[in-house]
């Protein structure tokens, strides 16, 4: 049996009673449409024989039309034909797999448009320690799993912890490491923070770091202090750049790896944009790719910051042997400055709530050579035919990174690199002009803005917290926006509860809404995880929609989307997901065990649909 055909057959959740009756049996009418043509009616393409036939359900396209067709065809791993259940019999025979989808509904494949795989696998136990939400509500939980894995740890060994979220624990205030030295005094611990922008570590770690009071941070970095000025533990920005925690093993990023996929299929993501690796992890990709241990599709971006000589490093990355379509090693990733949370680092021109404007985190002693940092790497991308996403968070961060990227067009040439900003949380109405008239795209996140927007009023003010990604302003203006999750920033990637902050603005903590003027429709939220992801990707000719001839990345969601209130779509199960025609997730075989890591990430996955439905804090 082939790869190929032990996917496919792993697909009894759909089937049921009944689900393999002939086809020859199936009623309805209509017109087929014929691959690479358009909508049509098939002719010339009836000799073709699909290897899977979804039909029955609600198949929306995303390619113009937002208007369900009733079956898709597939072959070769490309769409074959769309239309009706009783037109597209002409495409199958003994050998297709036949799926009655009953009414539930196929979408494309979810193109995440910022993410971090292996920081996602890798923040799973065993390997880390479940810090989230669902795991912790109070510092003194955190305090439990720390003395529990200390026990369990040789001394000298790190413990590693992810995901701990301040403005959710019990007791109102930031961790320090007197809440953990007792219990870990032979074990330096390193315990990052939900966001990726602050680091808790204890005593034992601060030593070996060699941090004092006297310490100077790196720019834009803070090395947090009591009020006799004694480091607390607590590290935002660059500062946690001081302290070395032990790298993974290869076989731990791997596993990591394998992980993250594992979670990403579970979630419907078939595309992602790995935001900020060097090339040793590219090598990684290829080996498992090639190996046939994973099956997913990236688009990698080199992080500026660590390589070194920037055109040297792109030049090495321009001759890697690569299948685009798998592995397009194409971007590069600048991080410009930190976030509009309680940690107050982005770089923001109405002062923070209490005082403070933050500030760049780019390399330089001063903001002129920051900027000319910023200006130099944008310019060395571009000139080499790179894509450049920037994280830029704060209004004042996103003008100085519009002006980079303005600058090598019109100096260098108007070549469609497409440019984004990452994030764009308070992209201002006259910068998103500006992104619109030059072709720059931007990638906003609706998790991190259901999850976090009741937190931001007394940081940023009820004004800015309202219009925090501003979606509508950002479409009408013209601007290519997708949506990316983040991960492992938001604990998983679900796109679901992202189409619900979209469509809701609401705070999964309170249920207010946060800037109903910025509320889309859903076909643009739904747009901005599949064709907007494409497009981000220079891919749109070949993924992102479900026209003939594009590619068979698809995910089918048990229930009628369309027919579903905002606020449940959250609730609406992944029921399969296709990656260039296999299927690779499906709920029937979600049984397996075929690693503690996979099973770690299956009750995980679990935990974070109650959090989802039942709601998660103390407000």
């Amino acid at each position: 049996m082939t790869e190929r055909s032990k996917h496919v057959g792993r697909r009894h959740f759909l089937q049921g009673a009944g689900a393999g009756v002939a086809l020859s049996a199936l009623g309805g009418t209509g017109a087929v449409a014929s691959p690479g043509s358009g909508r049509g009616n098939g002719r010339g393409i009836g000799h073709n024989k699909a290897d899977l036939l979804l039909y029955n359900g609600s198949v929306l396209t995303m390619d113009g039309r937002f208007a369900p067709h009733e079956a898709i065809a597939i072959k070769d791993g490309q769409v074959l034909a769309v239309g009706r259940t009783r037109e597209l019999r002409r495409f199958t025979n003994s050998r297709t797999e036949s799926v009655n989808l009953r009414g539930r509904t196929v979408i494309p494949g979810v193109n995440d448009a910022h993410f971090h795989p292996m920081s996602l696998g890798t923040n799973q136990p065993p390997l880390t320690l479940d810090l989230s939400r669902d795991a912790v509500t109070s510092i003194a939980d955190i305090r439990d799993l720390v003395a529990q894995a200390a026990q369990d740890k040789e001394p000298g060994d790190w413990i590693r912890g992810f995901g701990w979220d301040q403005g959710y624990l019990a007791e109102g205030r930031y961790p320090t490491r007197h809440d953990f030295d007792d219990v870990s005094p032979d074990n330096p611990i390193a315990l990052r923070e939900w966001s990726g922008h602050a680091l808790l570590v204890n005593t034992r770690a601060l030593e070996l770091a060699g941090i004092t009071r006297d310490t100077v941070p790196p720019p834009g970095g803070e090395i947090v202090k009591d009020g006799d000025g004694e480091p607390t533990g607590l590290l935002f920005e660059g500062a946690a750049g001081l302290v070395e925690v032990p790298d993974f093993t290869d076989d731990e990023k791997r596993l990591g790896m394998t992980t993250a996929v594992d979670l990403m299929h579970r979630h419907g993501i078939t595309s992602v944009t790995d935001a900020g690796i060097g090339l040793d992890s590219v090598a990684l990709y290829q080996d498992m790719l090639g190996a046939g241990e994973i099956r997913q599709r990236f688009t990698i971006m080199i992080a500026a910051s660590s390589a070194g000589d920037l055109r040297q490093t792109l030049t090495t990355a321009r001759e890697l042997d690569t299948d685009p379509s798998w592995l397009n090693v194409s971007q590069v990733k600048i991080f410009a400055d930190g976030v509009p949370t309680q940690a107050r680092t982005a770089w923001v021109s109405e002062p923070y709530v209490g005082g403070g404007t933050g500030g760049l985190t780019l390399p330089g002693g001063s903001v002129e050579e920051q900027l000319e940092i910023l200006n130099d790497w944008v310019m060395t991308a571009h000139d080499m035919g790179f894509q450049v996403g920037t994280h830029a968070t704060g209004d004042r961060t996103i003008n100085a990174v519009v002006d980079a990227y303005a600058v090598a067009v019109d100096e260098l040439g108007g070549r469609d690199l497409r440019h984004y900003v990452i994030h764009g949380d308070l992209t201002t109405p006259e910068d998103l002009r500006r992104m619109a008239d030059y072709g720059f795209g931007a990638s906003f996140n609706p998790q991190i803005k259901r999850s976090l927007s009741h937190q931001l009023v007394d940081i940023i003010g009820r004004e800015r917290a309202d219009y925090q990604w501003p979606y509508r302003t950002a479409l009408d203006t013209g601007v290519h926006v997708g949506s990316a999750s983040d991960a492992p920033v938001v604990g998983f990637p679900n796109f679901r509860e992202g189409l619900a902050a979209m469509l809701t603005r609401k705070s999964l903590a309170t249920g207010e809404v946060f800037g109903a003027d910025e509320i889309i429709s859903l076909e643009e939220s739904l747009a901005t995880y599949t064709t907007a992801g494409a497009w981000q990707d220079h891919a749109e000719a070949w993924k992102g929609a479900l026209s003939e001839g594009m590619a068979a990345d698809l995910v089918v969601l048990d229930g009628d989307l369309l027919d579903t209130p905002s606020e449940e779509i959250v609730d609406l199960p992944v029921g399969m997901t296709v990656v260039g025609g296999d299927v690779v997730y499906d709920t029937a075989s979600d049984t397996s065990t075929d690693t503690a890591a996979t099973t770690t990430a299956a009750a995980a996955a679990s935990g974070l649909h109650t959090y989802m439905t039942k709601g998660c804090c103390h407000v």
